[in-house]
């Protein structure tokens, strides 16, 4: 099995999106993948409330450590909901997906 030691990495998010907010389209482009990035960071919290590496996520779903890192990566790629469902259950989550109405403009 692989090493399941994890240390997570210190990331100040509000820093970075007050210094990433100053450059010219970041607001247009943060808000066009806004749930990708809410998933993302689902996923980030999960897997460290788990305990668990990048290497071990991968070895309990049966693919690499690039295949996490990339699920974990907003933006930048659309994992199915079978993917997402084995990530979650490699964290010790289950995947609960919702349709909310929209709020009337």
């Amino acid at each position: 099995m692989a090493d399941v030691k994890f240390k997570p990495v210190r990331h100040d998010h509000k820093s970075f999106l007050d210094k990433a907010s100053k450059r010219k389209g970041f607001d247009e482009a943060y808000a066009a993948l806004q749930l990708e990035y809410q998933l993302a960071s689902q996923m980030l919290k999960a897997r460290s409330r788990a305990g668990l590496t990048q290497d071990a996520v991968a070895e309990r779903m049966g693919t690499t450590k690039s295949a996490v890192s990339r699920l974990e990566s907003a933006g930048k790629h659309a994992p199915s909901l079978a993917t997402l469902k084995r990530y979650a259950s490699a964290v010790g989550c289950e995947l609960q997906v919702r349709l909310v109405p929209q709020k009337a403009a």
